[in-house]
């Protein structure tokens, strides 16, 4: 397995202040009305929001947001199960696959992020899927949730390849749903209520600062639940956290770490977190839904100009994961 250096496991241990702030960058929205006709616009519109901060809105996506509400129905569903229940899909260690809780400890802060979700990898999900009589329609609404994802996902990144001098299909053929290397996973996410008595409690986050390892990364949200903060490289040292709002209509999208590598570090992937509730903040569950991009176990990262040594995608997550977490 090759191996490389992980600099930023160094930054992100840095990154468990609650610093300040800042609402003077912009987090901007961009449509993707008549895609196919506007491909070029839209790809320039993408290029230069992720190379500023990392981190963008897509509105008027394609995904029916009524699909969208029925996903986060189902996530609903799922998790108000008993922990007996869901304890009957565990997640599959390094597969990201299945049920978890409390059991991600990010470098940036030491302590378990306050929160439990179910993951979908297509090819490990053998007895994985709660039961009808559990969850009826679970597993057919959220195997198409994940199609449409993907898709969507796909039109992005082929604006990126373009741009990186790629052919526009690139990214596609490095996330083939139909491959059994395939390990893009779909999460399914439920910060827990938070205790009022816990408000100001030093070190306690529903989800410590971290970058994501994927290409690219769709996240929905719910209005009203607020609590993600973004990190632009230029604030990284005075930590200036941006905040991210939440909307029914717009996917916020971020720059992973494998598409930072593959574009010699022009596409950078920001630090991010979920901050626990203030005073005055909602203080009620948090629900999202995350779609990660992640390239095939056999997609070689390899960069134009040859910044970082090639490493297959599948190495390159597994480092990732062991070298992040303690459990």
């Amino acid at each position: 397995m090759t191996t490389f250096s992980l600099t930023e496991l160094e930054l992100e241990s840095r990154m468990g202040a609650v610093g300040n702030e800042s609402s003077t960058r912009e987090i901007r929205q961009i449509s993707l009305t008549d895609f196919a006709a506007r491909r070029d616009e839209i790809a320039d519109q993408l290029w230069a929001a992720a190379t500023d901060i990392g981190f963008f809105q897509l509105v008027d996506h394609g995904i029916d947001l009524a699909d969208v509400e029925r996903a986060f129905d189902l996530a609903r569903q799922f998790f108000a199960l008993p922990e007996e229940v869901k304890a009957k899909y565990p997640l599959k260690k390094g597969l990201n696959s299945g049920w978890e809780s409390k059991t991600q400890v990010r470098p940036s802060t030491g302590t378990p992020d306050q929160k439990e979700s179910w993951q979908l990898t297509r090819p490990h999900m053998d007895g994985l899927w709660p039961t009808e009589e559990e969850v009826a329609g679970f597993q057919e609404t959220i195997l198409a949730f994940e199609a449409d994802c993907w898709r969507l996902a796909m039109d992005v990144l082929s604006c990126f390849a373009t741009k990186l001098g790629f052919d526009e299909n690139f990214f596609t053929v490095a996330h083939d749903p139909a491959k059994p290397t395939y390990q893009s996973t779909l999460r399914l996410i439920h910060y827990f209520a938070f205790p009022p008595e816990l408000v100001g409690t030093p070190n306690l986050w529903r989800a410590g600062a971290h970058t994501d390892f994927d290409c690219l990364t769709l996240l929905f949200q719910r209005a009203g639940q607020g609590g993600l903060q973004v990190l632009p490289g230029a604030e990284v040292e005075g930590q200036e956290w941006t905040p991210v709002e939440p909307s029914d209509e717009a996917i916020t999208c971020n720059i992973g770490d494998m598409l930072m590598r593959w574009s010699d570090d022009l596409l950078p992937s920001n630090f991010h977190r979920v901050k626990a509730p203030a005073e005055g903040d909602h203080m009620g569950p948090r629900f999202s839904i995350a779609f990660f991009a992640q390239a095939d176990k056999d997609a070689v990262i390899e960069s134009p100009k040859g910044t970082y040594e090639p490493i297959t995608a599948g190495d390159y997550l597994q480092q990732r994961i062991q070298a992040n977490f303690r459990k």
